[in-house]
Formats: C-alpha cells, sequence, structure tokens
C-alpha cells in the first residue's frame, strides 16, 4: 500500500518553507521601499542643517555672526551707538535661515552686547552705567559726568491725597496731602531709568509746581529737605507692561529696581522707585572700613 501519510507530511513540509522565504522576501522588499522613500528627505535636512552650520565639523552660523560682530567691535569698524546689520541683512551675508539670524542677534542682547529697539533696529550697546547704592547723586548729573547728553520726559507730576496704599508707603495718614511724579531720564536718547516718586506735600510745598525737564527732583528736595537719612532696597524683576513701555524693553527684558526712602527733619518725606533696564545698566556700592 502507497505511504500517502509520509508523502502528504513531506508536501506540507515544502509548503511551509515556500511560505516562510516568499514572506521574508516580501518583509525586506517593503523595508528597502520604505528606505528608499525617506532617502530624499534625509539629503534635504542634511542640506539644510549643512546650509546653517549644524555640522559636527564647522562651528554653528549663529556663532559665526556673533565673532563677526565681536570682531567689528574690537577692531572698532563698529562702535557703541553704531546700528547692527538687520536679521534680513544677516541671513543675506551669512546666507543662514532667518531663525539663525535671530538667535545670533538674541544671544548677543542677552550678554549685554547689542541694544534692541522695536521699530529702529539693534545697536551696539554703550558700556553699562553705573549707579552709586551708598551716594544720593543726581542722575543728570551722573550721566553727563560720563559725557553722554541728558534729558527728562515728565509723564506726570500732580497733587494728589494719599489712599491706603500711599499713605502706607510715607507713614502718614490716609488723605495726607502728597504729590506724585513719574519722570523718565534719558541717556543719549535711551530711557534709563524710571522715577516713581512719592513726596509729602508739607516737607516740599513747591513740588507739584516745578518743571523737571529742567531740574530734577533730587536737585529740589536736597535743597529743600536736606537729607538726614536714606534707605535703599534693592531687587532684580520683571516689569509691568507699562514700565516695559516706558523704558523701552523687549518682553522678556528685566530690571533692576531701586526703592529709596528719604528722610529730612525727623519725617519721612520721599519714597522712590528707581528702574533700570537689567541688560544697561548695574549698580555699585565702594566704602572703607576705619578700625
Amino acid at each position: 500500500m502507497p505511504q500517502i501519510v509520509s508523502c502528504s507530511h513531506m508536501t506540507l513540509e515544502g509548503v511551509h518553507r515556500k511560505f516562510t522565504s516568499e514572506r521574508l522576501e516580501s518583509e525586506w522588499f517593503h523595508l528597502y521601499r520604505r528606505v528608499m522613500d525617506l532617502m530624499p528627505r534625509l539629503n534635504s535636512n542634511s542640506a539644510k542643517r549643512s546650509a546653517d552650520g549644524a555640522s559636527p565639523d564647522a562651528p554653528p552660523r549663529y556663532a559665526a555672526i556673533k565673532q563677526s560682530i565681536h570682531d567689528a567691535i574690537r577692531d572698532g569698524r563698529l562702535k557703541p551707538g553704531d546700528r547692527v546689520p538687520s536679521e534680513a541683512d544677516l541671513v543675506g551675508q551669512f546666507d543662514v535661515s532667518r531663525m539663525t539670524a535671530n538667535r545670533a542677534l538674541r544671544e548677543l542682547q542677552s550678554a549685554g552686547i547689542i541694544v534692541r529697539r522695536a521699530g529702529s533696529g539693534s545697536f551696539i550697546a554703550e558700556p553699562k552705567p553705573i549707579g552709586h547704592m551708598i551716594e544720593i547723586r543726581n542722575i543728570a548729573e551722573e550721566i553727563r559726568g560720563r559725557g553722554h547728553d541728558y534729558r527728562a520726559r515728565v509723564i506726570q507730576n500732580v497733587e494728589e491725597k494719599t489712599s491706603a496704599e500711599t499713605a502706607a508707603l510715607l507713614e502718614v495718614p490716609v488723605g495726607t496731602k502728597i504729590f506724585h511724579s513719574i519722570i523718565v531720564h534719558h541717556e543719549a536718547e535711551f530711557p534709563i531709568q524710571l522715577e516713581e516718586r512719592f513726596v509729602l506735600a508739607s516737607a516740599a510745598p513747591d513740588y507739584g509746581t516745578l518743571d523737571f525737564t529742567q531740574l530734577t527732583p533730587n536737585e529740589y528736595l536736597t535743597r529743600t529737605a536736606p537729607l538726614e537719612r536714606v534707605e535703599h532696597r534693592v531687587c532684580a524683576t520683571m516689569p509691568d507692561a507699562r514700565t516695559r513701555g516706558m523704558l523701552g524693553l523687549n518682553e522678556g527684558e528685566p530690571i533692576l529696581r531701586m526703592t529709596r526712602r528719604t528722610w529730612s527733619s525727623g519725617r519721612l518725606v520721599s519714597h522712590a522707585w528707581l528702574s533700570h533696564p537689567g541688560t544697561r545698566f548695574e549698580l555699585s556700592a565702594a566704602f572703607s572700613v576705619e578700625e
């Protein structure tokens, strides 16, 4: 009798091997097709990385832009106040994307090398002005002492009655007569200090009538209410929209805020907030210790 079972068993093994071989060939074929389909995209991304300087063998292109501006400053080709090439100019000059040019300018701004002015462009920053924390100095004299032009823009100088909040600032009863001034001090046309001050009217009766484009509150108060005691506190903070606008700051740029309180004849006569652009200003203090 024929061995039908044995013959049938051999046929099934052959079919199984054939099916397995065809399935593997099909899977390899589909994998090959997928790789080939991806190749144009991979080549395009590689070319873009090369264009923007992301090759591991070359420095990033944004770093090259930054270095070129550093070199121009060092060589004297760019001086404080000079305009820096715009994003569009840098894109054409270095053959990079706008994102790369913007990153270079942002990092130069963060380092205090340039100042970016909305609607005007980017400029080489002046050396950071240094304010004095211990001395009570006239901001106009400080700026002129650095060889720069000074001007003031008076936002307001009004008489008002203290609210619960402002009464606490000057340690007086609610309803006390005070003056409330807001002045922006400019150095070489750049706003360098926003001064918001509350002054006890009984200690400085003419304060509300003065033209603070011609003299500063410091000058007047020093004459009218000679200093007896001064208190300073300094903090770094993020400005509100009003402060940011008056100081011409970009969003995300911090400020240094000094709170200054002064006493004369045994009473607190002035409370001021002095806000400065954090990237364009620094404060210092020096004193001698006597044994």
